[in-house]
C-alpha cells in the first residue's frame, strides 16, 4: 500500500545519466529523513573491492552497459530490508528497466508497501554531455567537481582531502553516447508505466541544485504539492 494520505516518502528518481539524480537524492534524504539508496554507489564499492563481482561489474560499466537485474535486485532487496528504510527511501539508479520495476514491485509488495512517486528529472542532451565530460571525482572521499562549473581550488586536487581527481571511465564521450542510447531504449518505457499508475512527477533539472530540489519538494504530496 502507498504511504499514509498526505505523505510521499517512498520515492524513485529517474532521468538520463548526468541529470543530477544523486545530488537530488542526497537533498531529499536530508529533507525527508529517509535513506538515499544508490545502486551506483553500491556497484562502485564492489568494483573498488576488486571482488569477482566487482571485476564483472567494472567491465560492464566501462562499455556503458547495464548490470544484470539479478545482481542489482539482490543489492536492493537487502538494502530495503534494513530498519532505516522502513519509513521510506529515495532510490537513485533503480529501477532502470521494466523487469527491475517488476522486481521492485515484488520486494515492496512483500512488505505490504508500494512506490509513492517516480520522479523524472529532465535535462537537454547537450547540457548532459557538458556535465559529464567535465566531471571529475575524488576516489578517496567521493567529492565531485566540474572543470568549468565547479573547479577545485588547486587544479587536479580535491579541496576536502587533497586526493588526485580523475575522470570516471564512463564519463568519456563515446561511453556517454552509449549510456544515453541504453537509457532511451531500456529506461524510458518506465516513464509510461508510472504515468499510467498516476505516480509520475516530471521535473525540470536545469538550474542550481537547490532550485531543482525546490521544484521536487513543491510537487510532492504532503511536502508542497
Amino acid at each position: 500500500m502507498p504511504s499514509p494520505a498526505g505523505t510521499a516518502r517512498r520515492l524513485a528518481l529517474f532521468g538520463a545519466p548526468g541529470v543530477g539524480k544523486g545530488v537530488q537524492a542526497a537533498a531529499l534524504r536530508e529533507r525527508l529523513g529517509v535513506p538515499h539508496v544508490s545502486t551506483g554507489d553500491m556497484l562502485r564499492a564492489a568494483v573498488k573491492d576488486g571482488s569477482p563481482l566487482g571485476r564483472k561489474v567494472r567491465a560492464i560499466l566501462e562499455r556503458g552497459g547495464l548490470v544484470p537485474d539479478e545482481v542489482v535486485g539482490d543489492l536492493i532487496r537487502e538494502r530495503l530490508g534494513r530498519p532505516d528504510a522502513g519509513d521510506g527511501f529515495v532510490l537513485d539508479g533503480f529501477p532502470r528497466t521494466v523487469p527491475q520495476a517488476d522486481l521492485l514491485d515484488r520486494v515492496l509488495a512483500g512488505r505490504g508497501r508500494a512506490l509513492d512517486r517516480a520522479i523524472n528529472i529532465v535535462v537537454p542532451e547537450p547540457e548532459i554531455l557538458d556535465r559529464l565530460t567535465g566531471r571529475r571525482v575524488c576516489p578517496e572521499c567521493g567529492a565531485t567537481y566540474h572543470v568549468r562549473h565547479n573547479p577545485p581550488r588547486v587544479e587536479g586536487r580535491c579541496d576536502a582531502c587533497g586526493g588526485a581527481l580523475r575522470q570516471r571511465e564512463d564519463d568519456t564521450e563515446p561511453v556517454i553516447a552509449e549510456r544515453l542510447r541504453v537509457y532511451q531504449e531500456q529506461t524510458s518505457p518506465l516513464i509510461e508505466r508510472y504515468q499510467r499508475r498516476g505516480v509520475l512527477l516530471t521535473v525540470d533539472g536545469r538550474g542550481r541544485p537547490e532550485e531543482v530540489t525546490a521544484r521536487i519538494v513543491a510537487a510532492l504530496p504532503g511536502q508542497g504539492g
